[in-house]
């Protein structure tokens, strides 16, 4: 069962803009951002990379990194590391960019090792390496920024109380998307998991994936989230 807190290391076929290739490992210290996408998806093409972009220059290095993650799930033919290649370069991608390694399934390793339903979405992780956020669809750009930035308070070592306390202090002056958001998108692939980091989704401006699955979350438990929720 998929562990928030310890969540595994990303499993790449390629990387562009990134020498050497980051690993979630090296990265620790730091609030990392990673933008899941595919290059036909509507959405990863109108919100998730673009917001992306805008994280990238808005924080510093030192304490920020975004990374692209091309998650090849449908139309994986045209999908290619040549074709990435040329995607970075058309879209003027300047922060890390990979692409997800196949397995022989449907879903590339990456996507199904963290249990990506779909795309855009965005995972962001703690100054200690745990995956706090998981969301599917189109992000507000100050909803995700406060909390990039409240994580970035966190110390690097704070206690998980600390933690606790600073996903109520956001859970309580944030309006959660999922009470606004919550527009079908097209085909995707279907499982249910149970963990607990938050895994909100917010469908808008067209995403790919995400349909038919069920999340059962216990906030404060398994991860750093608050007040969790069936749906």
């Amino acid at each position: 069962m998929f562990d928030p807190e310890n969540p595994p290391e990303l499993e790449t076929a390629c990387w562009f803009n990134a020498d050497p290739a980051p690993t979630l490992q090296d990265l620790k210290g730091k609030v990392v951002v990673l933008a899941a996408f595919q290059q036909h998806c509507p959405g990863s093409l109108k919100h998730g990379l673009p917001q992306a972009a805008r994280l990238a220059q808005a924080f510093s290095d030192d304490a920020f990194q975004v990374i692209g993650l091309n998650v090849p799930f449908e139309a994986t033919e045209t999908q290619t590391k040549a074709a990435l290649e040329a995607f970075v370069a058309e879209h003027g991608l300047s922060f890390p960019v990979a692409l997800d390694k196949t397995n022989g399934k449907d879903l590339p390793k990456t996507m199904e090792a963290f249990e990506i339903q779909g795309t855009p979405t965005i995972l962001v992780f703690d100054r200690q390496g745990r995956l706090r956020r998981h969301y599917l669809g189109q992000v507000d750009d100050l909803r995700i920024g406060a909390e990039i930035m409240a994580l970035a308070l966190e110390a690097r070592d704070a206690p998980r109380e600390q933690s606790i306390a600073i996903e109520r202090r956001l859970a309580a002056v944030l309006t959660d998307p999922r009470e606004h958001h919550h527009h079908g998108c097209g085909c995707g692939h279907d499982h249910g998991h149970d963990h607990g980091h938050d895994h909100g989704h917010a469908h808008e401006g067209g995403c790919c994936g995400g349909h038919g699955h069920d999340h059962a979350h216990a906030g404060g438990t398994g991860g750093c989230g608050c007040g969790g929720h069936d749906h």
